[in-house]
């Protein structure tokens, strides 16, 4: 793969370092480009060069690999930055980076949406019947928010303090009276799915915070708590999202990134074989080589 990949950790960094990062000096205006066991040097079409943020959890490491492969493969220069959450909204808007397509609605990123939107190209849904919810293993003798008493030692773990269903799950807290005193525990996405795996190695209690699609609910049985108040909201779908003029900048990769649109099971593959080892610009690319009319479908009349 000849992505670019810039780390971005947390809101500490600010807008500040995402303009230095994307805009660079003059030298790195040539990059240095490796295809299979050689490597050979461009200098980069500034017109060419394409920034794509996202949040680093499952979903958006999967999907934004594999948008950013078909543009590489279209010859665009594509760096991938992983970005805290709300970054990565106040990025695209403000057009230090080009488009992302992490943008879950209608309920998790309710407020990025309504903060950013007059600044932001809607490109529309990429994936449909998303959910995000409490999951527990299917072992736990609870089926609702409503059961919860003492289970887990009253605590939920989570993940980024930033996400949206950290903030749902907050709201839960507030509105359930039965779990009141609850603890919520932030983490990370990949420690929150290392401590699953572990209490349901030993078939201990424990509840998440949880979101389809994701690799979890291929690895192990699962149930999603049912959400009799409806807190977290129904369905949801993962939307893209582009900074105004890109269209009028970048016809085509604009036209990609319009009609990049795919399945819970297309997703899912890529995330399940990232988990099992596999490098997400490796799994992209096998995913695109095995799906190469799907592919044909977002690319048709791009040259």
């Amino acid at each position: 793969m000849n992505f670019k990949k810039i780390k971005m950790m947390g809101l500490a960094l600010g807008m500040g370092a995402i303009l230095a990062a994307c805009s660079g000096s003059d030298e790195e205006e040539k990059s240095t480009k490796t295809t299979g066991d050689s490597n050979e040097t461009a200098t980069t079409d500034e017109s060419k060069e394409i920034n794509l943020a996202y949040v680093e959890w499952d979903t958006e490491v999967a999907s934004t690999h594999v948008v950013g492969k078909v543009l590489e493969d279209l010859g665009y220069d594509v760096t991938l930055t992983p970005l805290d959450n709300a970054i990565m909204w106040e990025a695209v808007s403000t057009g230090q980076a080009d488009a992302m397509v992490a943008g879950w609605l209608p309920n998790t990123h309710a407020s990025q949406y309504a903060e950013y939107k007059d600044s932001l190209a809607e490109l529309g849904e990429n994936l449909t019947g998303a959910k995000i919810g409490l999951v527990v293993p299917s072992y736990m003798d609870v089926n609702s928010i409503e059961d919860l008493s003492k289970e887990a030692d009253m605590t939920i773990t989570g993940i980024e303090p930033g996400a949206g269903v950290m903030a749902s799950t907050e709201k839960v807290l507030e509105d359930y009276g039965n779990i009141s005193g609850w603890q919520l525990l932030p983490s990370s996405s990949g420690a929150m799915t290392v401590a699953l795996g572990q209490a349901i190695e030993n078939e201990e209690e424990i509840i998440v915070t949880g979101w389809s699609p994701h690799w979890k609910f291929s690895s192990y049985d699962l149930k999603y708590l049912e959400d009799p108040q409806g807190v977290f909201g129904g369905e949801e779908t993962i939307n893209t999202f582009a900074r105004l003029g890109l269209e009028e900048d970048m016809p085509e990769a604009y036209k990609v990134l319009d009609a990049f649109n795919w399945t819970t099971e297309d997703i899912e593959a890529v995330m399940l074989d990232i988990t099992n080892g596999t490098k997400p610009e490796e799994a992209a690319a096998k995913w695109i080589n095995d799906n190469a009319d799907k592919v044909a479908e977002w690319t048709e009349g791009v040259e």
